[in-house]
């Protein structure tokens, strides 16, 4: 089963996708992870990636594509991936199912207020970097990580208006992506208001794992 997740910052698709990856053994492919795996070794891609990053500018459609490309040439994902965080233009979706046939792609659906609360609510010991949450996971001691006796942090990308920015470029980006799979009649829709499990349930009935 070749599955893509698509969803806003904060909808639970790295939540929903270990489950899946857990349960029915398929491969979850993270293009963030990605990126910073090929940085970090140093190879050819990873270089032109650091390249460009250090120039202020944005990773290339050619060079996301033949990074998920070589990812996807490995034995592992013969028996199935997930992959999260690509595509994320119609590009990279239409150089993807060049690639590799995908079954499913599911689109967790989640409102702005909800998005802010999840996120903006966050909150992280800097040294462990274990992670807190006010209202779902608060620490022991307000404020206070309950390990090391840190003060928790928030991380700018958490603060509410940097949080309504990344929900905007989402929004703009995906979009057209959304359409584009509907077309092809791939996309299957999922209501990640629900709890972690009934969003997993959900995930595996619409994707027909179960």
């Amino acid at each position: 089963m070749n599955l893509v997740f698509l969803g806003p910052p904060g909808a639970g698709k790295g939540t929903v996708a270990k489950k899946v990856t857990e349960r029915f053994f398929l491969v979850h492919i993270s293009t963030g992870d990605l990126f910073r795996e090929a940085i970090r070794n140093e190879n050819p891609l990873g270089l032109q990636i650091k390249s460009v990053l250090a120039a202020g500018k944005l990773v290339t459609d050619a060079i996301t594509i033949e990074m998920v490309r070589q990812r996807l040439a490995k034995k592992d994902t013969k028996s199935g991936f997930i992959l999260d965080g690509f595509p994320r233009t119609i590009a990279q979706g239409e150089a993807l199912l060049e690639m590799v046939p995908i079954d499913h792609v599911v689109n967790f659906v989640l409102d702005e207020s909800t998005i802010v609360k999840r996120l903006s609510g966050r909150r992280i010991c800097k040294s462990t970097g274990k992670t807190y949450h006010i209202l779902y996971n608060p620490p022991l001691v307000d404020g206070i990580d309950d390990e090391t006796g840190e003060e928790l942090i928030q991380r700018e990308d958490d603060r509410e208006e940097a949080i309504l920015q990344r929900i905007a470029v989402y929004e703009k980006e995906t979009a057209p992506l959304i359409e584009f799979f509907k077309e092809r009649a791939l996309l299957r829709v999922v209501d990640a208001q629900k709890t972690p499990q009934e969003v997993f349930q959900q995930t595996a009935e619409l994707t027909g794992l179960v």
